[in-house]
């Protein structure tokens, strides 16, 4: 038998599902005899919540509403998998769940972390002579995996962004007094969210006055002469800031306002809170009204306005997975070669995850202006290509349509 099993893991996008389509498709094209699902991924894998997917897609019309649905229809997790020495008994009991599933092949849908998982499972399936297949397939809105050209969920995630910073800039300017507005993006270590938007600026729109990365220490003192600055000329000021941005002793932004107790299985602390801090010390150093918009969520859940690009790429990137384990392949990771730019050309190619697993890619640093306050033209082309194209929503009684996962079954 060709069984094979599919997780989602870490933080969703608005294609992650595009994704898990593509794995199932594919799959069952090539003739796996039952795709099933992990439940909370590799977590609720250990815990057998698992499902037969042939049992919740059953037609075109669940393929195009799973497409069009935000958020990881299989859950997900932030389980951060052992070191094999001194915890082997968690191996053998994942390869023992996947061997009484009769598993041939294991894709994993995610970021960095979760390629972790995959390097993992693959180095210990090599140690005792497994002969499962272990892929994965990149996610992740911010855009930080190694090797890849960009990540499938970024492209959609950059639109929104895009599109509601030249609203949010519209809106400042409906005032006769000053409004300073910053826009908190997500972004802990990798600036590429917050860098879209820079994409707003056009014949229609001023665009936003600066741009934070975390990839540039961020000064104070600095921030708040450049603010004034603007408010001798401007009306309203418009800023966006990564929420991980940190000053020269390495703390967050956000960690000087309050303290930040929330740490994840990887040691990620919970960052918010820096447009809020930021806001607040132009509010008491110019006596202006001020506003912290924090995006949140929003970026990766905003299905209703996808990048087709995206949601083409993500589909892709999923079925050249089951390709590549059909194949042969083995600890391996699918990533985006872009081709050209005009027109926009990209192709799917298996990299070794050794490469790819626990690397950051951030923003190039000649990407940024050198006063550390602004990108250049270099990264809203890289960007651009990747927001094209629209799917519209499947609309019922004035609101999209999802699909969910009602029931798991533990097997």
């Amino acid at each position: 038998m060709k069984n094979v099993i599919v997780g989602q893991s870490g933080g969703p996008t608005a294609v992650i599902n595009s994704s898990l389509l593509g794995v199932y498709k594919t799959a069952t094209d090539r003739g796996a005899d039952i795709v099933y699902g992990m439940v909370h991924g590799i977590k609720g894998l250990l815990e057998r919540d698992i499902v037969d997917l042939s049992q919740r897609f059953k037609n075109d019309l669940d393929n195009d509403l799973l497409k069009r649905t935000p958020s990881s229809f299989l859950g997900s997790c932030r389980y951060k998998l052992p070191d094999v020495k001194g915890n082997a008994e968690i191996y053998e009991k994942i390869f023992k769940i996947l061997s009484d599933l009769e598993i041939y092949a294991f894709f994993y849908i995610g970021g960095n972390d979760s390629m972790d998982t995959i390097k993992k499972l693959t180095d210990y399936g090599a140690e005792i002579h497994s002969p499962i297949r272990f892929i994965g397939v990149p996610k992740t809105i911010d855009n930080d995996l190694a090797v890849t050209d960009h990540t499938p969920g970024f492209g959609s995630a950059a639109k929104y962004i895009a599109a509601t910073t030249k609203e949010i800039i519209r809106d400042g300017l409906v005032y006769d007094y000053p409004v300073v507005s910053i826009i908190e993006v997500m972004g802990r270590n990798a600036g590429w969210l917050t860098a879209a938007t820079a994409l707003a600026k056009g014949e229609d729109c001023e665009g936003v006055d600066a741009i934070y990365l975390p990839e540039v220490v961020f000064d104070r003192e600095k921030f708040l002469n450049f603010v004034g600055n603007l408010l001798k000329q401007n009306r309203s000021v418009v800023i966006a800031v990564s929420e991980g941005i940190k000053i020269a002793d390495g703390r967050y932004v956000c960690e000087l306002s309050e303290h930040v107790d929330y740490v994840d299985a990887f040691g990620h602390k919970q960052l918010a809170g820096t447009a809020r801090y930021l806001a607040g010390e132009v509010a008491k150093t110019f006596g202006v009204k001020t506003r912290a918009i924090e995006l949140s969520s929003l970026q990766r859940c905003a299905s209703h306005i996808q990048s087709r690009v995206d949601v083409t790429e993500a589909y892709n990137a999923g079925g050249a997975a089951v390709k590549a384990a059909f194949e042969g392949l083995n600890g391996q990771v699918i990533t985006l070669k872009r081709i050209t730019d005009d027109p926009y050309m990209c192709i799917t190619e298996p990299a070794d995850v050794h490469f790819i697993a626990n690397v950051e890619k951030k923003v190039p640093l000649e990407w940024i202006t050198p006063d550390g306050a602004n990108v250049k033209r270099e990264l809203t082309r890289y960007i651009f290509p990747l927001i094209q194209g629209e799917i519209a929503p499947l609309w019922v009684n004035g609101l999209p349509r999802h699909i969910r996962l009602n029931v798991s079954t533990k097997k």
